[in-house]
């Protein structure tokens, strides 16, 4: 059940809702300022998504005992929230606005995240901040064909599908979505389904706006003055921006632009009113002129058709010591990936409010230096945009990775950006997709993805979808649609638009759209450079095997304070990795120190009986005989009697300390004590009979 509380607290917020759905409880707050922030061409909207752990009953781990910068869960719920919300904000405001979701308290089956997504919805629409909604969102998942409204977490863990839609009255405004190769016509009835429940929503929330709802306050609006377009028509015409902007180089382009500003700056260098926002209406008029271009033209700035993709190129094996590497370029968006292999035990931890995940296995890290798209700025590390075009491409790729039982490795691979002009994240799946096989990872299928823009006019019916969207495509026209997959479906979609939603017509087509350009990409393009996974891993990558023990001899094998499983370690240079199931994952580069590490450790857990032909090394010498060691933990003695069929004056006049030798165990006493021979016709076997034998440790 969902509940609403409003005035009972954050009473000096412009808006707040004390959301309850289950027992998750999460408060959301609508603030803005008074005036707006000087300087700036953009509508200043921040949104949080701050998760405590005292809501799930946890105490921080760290030095501090605290919740220190956001979790990449946090950061992508945060842009889940933003991307319907922003649009629906007037395009001439400028005040700060921020969106604040604070986590008290989780309910497992009931999602935080979708709490705070309609939170954040209603603390606004009841606010006095100028706000074009209400909005709704909606979460979808599907299990055994059957769609699943807002499903519970064991849920979640079933489904095909992780869908979630955000709408307006009247169309659909976000959609964001994994998926295990989900066909287009299954998604898109999802999406539509979860359009249907988005309007149930609506209606309670108008009834929560009737109830309690404040006026909207005026606001002192930015736009640019109308005679200000006039006057650079008159300097710039309209023809001379088509030049500019109609070119397939962006660098060209931009030196068309900077000549076109300079020009301009000169001819109001006295008319101070208009130079703060003289940028603003040069990008206003790029912007009308390339609409105009598209829509009524049909001509891209490029040159390009309108479902034409521009040129692709693929490559593997750029990099030499790296366990994988691939190189996808589309036109003026180049990636590259760097996959790297590792032990389990290398996974990433997860603090997080999900507890049922703490760890993941799969990280796709994205980076976007400055130099990509051909400017200068120090790296501070990846920001919003960065992380969140990371998991973009991680949860396209997902669905197709191998289990931990096929292939016990954690994977992580980084996306570089080496050149930048459009969708760079869908490009970052093509390449992590090469990458991944060329380092032998068994994907079940490669994965491609392709984003798709939109030119809308002044009716619903008057729109072009575009196939292959450049950055300038992005920035003046009304939707960034990716969708990346395999030949049998959809594994991921992100869909962002700076309108007010999508028609059914819209996103049908650009789903049919995306989908034929993917699977170009993966027959003609990708597929002749590597058309599955290599059989094995790279040279460089470490090796793993296996194997399953007992999980009450866990202990021999580490010994007491890891003494046993340290020295195994020393004697042969890999890694072991030891689960409570009894798992044991053995990794190295060296074949043979891994075959060696595992024959210690089966002979570790592996009882020893009587009539066994072992060998062993011997670590001890006695006046009546020799102690050979069978596994780190067990020992037996060789009695002097029982060295050789002759007589033996002394121990050292057949074995020393060090020595490889090979014994039949001739008896445990009551004490375990392990009594074994190396006499010739003790080892012989018996007629018709071969002796058991255990491989040398």
């Amino acid at each position: 059940m969902l509940t609403v509380d409003v005035g009972r607290v954050a009473a000096q917020a412009n808006g707040a809702a004390f959301m309850h759905y289950g027992d998750t409880t999460v408060l959301s707050t609508a603030t803005a300022s008074d005036k707006p922030r000087d300087g700036i061409d953009f509508f200043p909207l921040s949104v949080e998504f701050e998760e405590k752990l005292y809501s799930v009953g946890k105490i921080p781990g760290g030095f501090n005992r605290r919740e220190g910068k956001a979790s990449e869960n946090a950061i992508l719920t945060a842009r889940v929230i933003d991307r319907p919300m922003r649009p629906l904000f007037p395009k001439d405001y400028r005040n700060d606005v921020t969106l604040n979701n604070l986590v008290l308290s989780v309910d497992p089956d009931c999602s935080p995240e979708y709490t705070a997504m309609l939170g954040s919805a209603i603390a606004t629409c009841i606010s006095d901040i100028p706000f074009d909604g209400p909005c709704a969102t909606t979460q979808i998942g599907m299990i055994d064909g059957e769609f699943i409204i807002n499903p519970t977490n064991g849920q979640k863990q079933a489904s095909d599908m992780a869908l979630t839609v955000a709408s307006t009255r009247e169309k659909v405004i976000m959609i964001e979505a994994g998926a295990k190769e989900v066909p287009e016509q299954v998604m898109l009835d999802a999406i539509f389904k979860a359009h249907e429940v988005n309007q149930e929503i609506i209606r309670f929330i108008d009834g929560i706006v009737a109830e309690c709802g404040k006026e909207k306050h005026t606001y002192e609006s930015c736009a640019v003055p109308e005679e200000l377009f006039a006057a650079m028509k008159e300097i710039v015409t309209p023809q001379e921006m088509e030049e500019a902007v109609f070119t397939d180089e962006k660098q060209k382009r931009e030196a068309n632009i900077k000549a076109i500003t300079e020009r301009l700056e000169e001819a109001f260098a006295e008319k101070e009113e208009w130079l703060p926002v003289l940028s603003e209406a040069i990008y206003q008029y790029q912007k009308k002129t390339v609409r105009k271009m598209i829509l009524k033209d049909h001509r891209r700035p490029d040159g390009r058709g309108i479902t034409e993709i521009r040129p692709l190129a693929a490559e593997i094996d750029m990099l030499p010591r790296v366990h994988g590497s691939g190189m996808f370029t589309r036109g003026q968006t180049q990636i590259l990936n760097i996959c790297t292999l590792a032990p389990l035990s290398e996974a990433q931890r997860l603090d997080g409010l999900d507890e049922n995940e703490t760890s993941k296995r799969y990280m796709h890290h994205y980076n976007f230096p400055s130099y990509s798209v051909g400017e200068t700025k120090p790296s501070r590390g990846p920001g919003r945009r960065e992380i969140g075009h990371g998991a973009l491409a991680e949860r396209a790729l997902l669905p197709v990775l191998p289990t931990e039982e096929e292939f016990p490795y954690a994977i992580r691979t980084v996306s570089e950006t080496m050149e930048s002009n459009g969708s760079t994240s869908q490009a970052s799946i093509c390449a992590s997709t090469l990458s991944l096989m060329a380092a032998g990872v068994p994907i079940k299928a490669p994965v491609a993805g392709i984003s798709c823009g939109l030119v809308t006019g002044d009716t619903d019916d008057d729109y072009i979808v575009l196939t292959d969207i450049q950055g300038l495509e992005d920035f003046f026209g009304d939707m960034d649609f990716k969708v990346g997959g395999t030949h049998k479906g959809i594994t991921s979609i992100q869909m962002d638009i700076k309108i007010h939603g999508l028609t059914r017509p819209i996103i049908e087509e650009a789903i049919a759209r995306t989908r034929e350009a993917r699977l170009y990409i993966l027959d003609e393009v990708m597929a002749p450079v590597i058309s599955e996974p290599r059989k094995e891993v790279n040279q460089y990558a470490p090796k793993i095997v296996q194997i399953s023990i007992d999980p009450q001899k866990i202990g021999d094998v580490v010994g007491k304070q890891g003494k046993v499983i340290n020295k195994i370690i020393e004697q042969t240079g890999v890694k072991i990795d030891i689960e409570e199931d009894g798992s044991v994952s053995v990794c190295g580069t060296d074949k043979e120190m891994i075959d060696k590490a595992l024959q210690i450790i089966r002979s570790i857990v592996t009882d020893i009986e009587p009539g066994q032909v072992l060998t062993g090394t011997v670590v001890r010498i006695m006046n009546f005989g020799a102690f050979v060691e069978l596994s780190p933990n067990k020992d037996g003695m060789v009695h002097i009697s029982k060295l050789s069929d002759k007589r033996v004056a002394k121990v050292e006049d057949v074995v020393n300390i060090g020595d490889q030798v090979t014994v039949k165990v001739m008896e445990i006493d009551k004490m375990g004590r392990i009594n074994l021979s190396m006499k010739p016709g003790d080892l012989a076997p018996r007629a018709g009979r071969k002796p058991e034998r255990v491989d040398p440790v």
